[in-house]
């Protein structure tokens, strides 16, 4: 890394523009009609790999992200910097819990269910674990690098449900049914185990440089988290209340600021139960998600965001329609950020 590097990404112009695009992000939470629309584009260095020269990656990667620095200072579309080390991609807590995790051809990750009954998982000691371990170093070196005007994101921590399907397939569904204690004791000890490797990353990097998984197109005001809740659209309402809801609800009041689920299937049946949760600050919709965009819009709280990646199915000028700016945060690689004539502002 060559030694301007961090005097580039320490620059006041671009921590300055950063903090400016918080502010609008804030004001979104808080009610504000944004003009422009607010559109986040991040600009990130992102591996699944398990790296054997992590540090050599950091470096590079931070060195190409010094080269970003001009277009990151957009005053108007959010381009945040970010470098994303995320060993073991979706499967990254089922490693944790020693599952069999393996890399397939197209670079793609994949886990073996485990065979065990369900309901007899223990917590993991997974600060013996060689990829947690490299994970925890790859921060403390990001944080030392002192790049102020870059984001970390964090490897996928997923969500409770999420790492129970990865561990057990379609028996954790089968247990909801006709074993529910033995599904909410693994849910319970899968969820506790996510909530102790948010707690490390809360602690160990600024919260202005901290961000979940997808920094690019889901980045929060500082204090929010994530989570991951692809599995919950296999669930009815009253299944997702009694053995999800809560452990949700726990993960994300971890965060002073709440925080945001992210969902790419067919989940508008929680819709009602999201809205009850306080610290659901946001959710964060793709693929067939984005396609209900409207019911999201209409069924969650006024002080309630939607992060929507467009798609051909949501295209922009349907979610500007739906939304008109308001609650709604554009995910999207655009040139400029669409603007509304002043009669669509008030």
């Amino acid at each position: 890394m060559t030694t301007d590097v961090p005097q580039r990404l320490n620059a006041l112009d671009l921590v300055s523009v950063r903090e400016h695009h918080f502010r609008r992000l804030v004001a979104l939470f808080e009610g504000a009609v944004p003009d422009p629309v607010f559109v986040l584009c991040g600009i990130v260095r992102h591996t699944s790999e398990v790296l054997a020269n992590w540090e050599q990656w950091l470096d590079e990667s931070l060195e190409w992200l010094a080269g970003q620095v001009d277009a990151a200072t957009d005053r108007e579309v959010f381009r945040p910097l970010a470098v994303n080390h995320d060993p073991d991609g979706v499967h990254f807590v089922d490693h944790l819990f020693g599952a069999d995790v393996s890399q397939m051809e197209d670079r793609s990750w994949q886990v073996r269910l485990l065979e065990t009954p369900v309901g007899q998982l223990d917590r993991p000691d997974f600060a013996v674990n060689a990829t947690w371990r490299q994970t925890q170093a790859f921060a403390r070196a990001f944080v030392e690098r002192g790049g102020r005007g870059v984001i970390l994101g964090t490897p996928t921590l997923s969500s409770a449900l999420n790492v129970a399907v990865n561990l057990y397939g379609q028996r954790i569904f089968e247990a909801l049914l006709l074993e529910p204690e033995a599904a909410k004791h693994d849910l319970r000890v899968i969820n506790e185990v996510i909530c102790d490797l948010h707690r490390w990353y809360l602690d160990a990097v600024p919260a202005e440089q901290l961000q979940c998984i997808v920094p690019g197109g889901r980045r929060q005001p500082p204090g929010c988290g994530q989570l991951c809740g692809c599995a919950c659209q296999v669930l009815s309402a009253e299944q997702y209340r009694e053995f999800v809801a809560p452990l949700d609800e726990e993960l994300l009041s971890l965060y002073p600021n709440g925080g945001m689920i992210h969902l790419c299937g067919v989940h508008t049946q929680h819709v009602p139960v999201w809205r009850e949760m306080s610290a659901l600050r946001a959710v964060q919709v793709n693929d067939r998600a984005a396609e209900e965009l409207a019911l999201y819009f209409g069924g969650l709280r006024e002080n309630q965001l939607v992060y929507v990646d467009p798609c051909a199915e949501m295209p922009v000028e349907h979610a500007l329609e739906i939304a008109g700016g308001r609650r709604l945060v554009l995910a999207a690689d655009l040139k400029e950020a669409p603007r509304f004539p002043p009669a669509a502002l008030e």
